[in-house]
């Protein structure tokens, strides 16, 4: 499809055609800023049409990062994600080792929004979040990178949040110990230093844990209500996605 870019406000507007013999409409891309919710239209120089762009980025309430490493579990990084961007939350999915594709543990292939160092400069991010996967989980756990994200989020007193088997990376950097988590089952031993729950989801504080793939929406809905701080956000949530 034809797309046209340009810069505007230190940040980058992709314009891409969809479809249509009358009219023209553009799906819009921001990075690194975000426009008022309305509907708008500009003519850009040099391109001898009007586009007509919307943006869906206003009334977003907190910010996320989910940090994405190749062998991670690709339900629980996508589903996190997704709800917490259905949550108004904005979230940025960071590539662990740059912007190319990751493969996580079922061969499914995700293409990060940008590179984990990219990310950061957008940053700081009211949660931090490592989804799961064995393989993922212990990339997570060997990064320098990520133990200095996840000392500064602590520090700062802001949210983290780790899925299924990435208690094992905060364990690994020294995160949260002493506080109360959950994990899943098969690396229960490998969280000395805390305090276990069997709960699906656990939040102690600042720090959310959850248990796996089938844990996953509850994980993502206790992050929004963690970041946004609203009790009421579950319910609103949960139903247009069928979740009881």
């Amino acid at each position: 499809p034809q797309t046209r870019t340009c810069k505007f406000n230190s940040g980058e507007i992709t314009f891409r055609r969809l479809s249509s013999r009358r009219d023209l409409f553009y799906e819009t891309y921001f990075r690194k800023f975000m426009l008022p919710s309305r509907l708008f239209s500009l003519r850009i120089r040099g391109l001898g049409s009007r586009y007509l762009c919307s943006s869906n980025m206003a009334n977003l309430k907190g910010s996320a990062l989910v940090i994405l490493a190749e062998g991670a579990e690709e339900m629980e990084a996508v589903i996190t994600a997704d709800v917490l961007r259905r949550g108004k939350v904005k979230t940025v999915i960071g590539g662990l080792t740059g912007a190319d594709s990751v493969v996580c543990s079922r061969s499914v292939v995700v293409k990060p929004d940008m590179s984990l160092e990219d990310a950061v400069k957008q940053g700081p991010f009211d949660a931090v979040i490592l989804p799961g996967g064995l393989g993922g989980s212990n990339n997570l756990a060997k990064s320098s990178k990520v133990k200095e994200i996840l000392q500064e989020q602590e520090q700062s007193g802001r949210i983290i949040g780790a899925i299924c088997a990435a208690p094992t990376a905060l364990h690994a950097h020294g995160i949260g110990k002493g506080k109360t988590v959950t994990s899943h089952p098969s690396v229960k031993d490998k969280l000395d230093g805390y305090s276990y729950s069997e709960d699906r989801v656990v939040r102690d504080g600042n720090l959310v844990t959850s248990r796996g793939p089938g844990t996953a929406f509850e994980f993502g809905i206790e992050l929004v209500r963690a970041v946004r701080g609203d009790d009421g956000v579950a319910e609103k949530l949960a139903g247009p996605m069928l979740i009881k």
